[in-house]
């Protein structure tokens, strides 16, 4: 199966995607840390089945630039508008994973007459603030404010990887730590009920990033939508169960 990569410019920005296959519009946003490389066997399988998959490497992932100031999720709708609008896609289905899923959710209840179904992989959506996140914060104030202290960046370093843990903010740099932190600021809990276009809710029993009970949940506000959870399946499902994932995929399109 050809890949195709081609580059644009979207606001400025100069923005690479891949193209998979031949057909009905399909369009992929991969989440947080990722790019469009590690869906490239899903993006086959699709394609073989008669889909014209589309991958961008979002801004301040992959290929594509980096935004010049923070964003939020309303800045990557806005991208989202404008790269389908240059590309000419039109009435398609909509994935999203990770982070992307508030992305796909945001975009979706905006748009809904272009979004012909909505495949939600494992969203992670719900950030409902809490003791442990604002404990967080007060230390990485703290640690800010000590950062000309020797050996700042190892102890910073320590914090997140072993009392954070499952964090990408100690993985991004610059504008997109600012962004992160705008990110997962913002829960999308209360609009759910929201989502008017049919929905398929995909999760790994073994997520350790984003809980299956957060796709319960999401399931339980998300009018008429399905939760398929792939056993063995982890948060990486995009690498570690292609195969399964595309499958599932594919029996819930009709």
């Amino acid at each position: 199966m050809e890949i195709k990569e081609q580059k644009i410019k979207v606001n400025g920005l100069d923005i690479y995607y891949k193209i998979i296959g031949e057909g009905k519009p399909f369009l992929i946003l991969h989440g947080w840390s990722s790019k469009s490389d590690k869906w490239e066997e899903v993006a086959k399988i699709l394609g073989q089945k008669g889909f014209k998959v589309v991958i961008p490497d979002l801004p301040g992932f992959g290929k594509s630039d980096m935004p010049e100031i923070p964003w939020n999720l309303d800045n990557y709708v806005n991208f989202i508008e404008e790269f389908t609008k240059i590309i000419n896609l039109e009435k398609f289905i909509l994935a999203g994973h990770s982070f992307s899923g508030g992305i796909s959710i945001k975009y979706t209840i905006k748009h809904s007459e272009d979004v012909e179904k909505l495949f939600l992989l494992a969203p992670a959506c719900i950030r409902r603030d809490s003791f442990k996140k604002r404990f967080f914060r007060m230390f990485s104030k703290l640690f800010k404010v000590y950062s000309f202290i020797p050996g700042y960046k190892l102890l910073r370093k320590a914090f997140y990887k072993f009392i954070v843990r499952k964090s990408d903010y100690q993985y991004t740099d610059g504008i997109m730590k600012e962004t992160y932190l705008k990110i997962i600021n913002e829960d999308l809990s209360v609009i759910l009920d929201k989502v008017i276009t049919r929905t398929i809710i995909i999760w790994g029993d073994k997520d350790d990033v984003v809980p299956l009970e957060q796709g319960k949940e999401i399931n339980s506000k998300i009018p008429g939508s399905k939760l398929v959870i792939i056993p063995r399946a982890d948060h990486k499902l995009e690498i570690k169960t292609p195969e399964a994932l595309a499958s599932n995929i594919l029996q819930n399109l009709g």
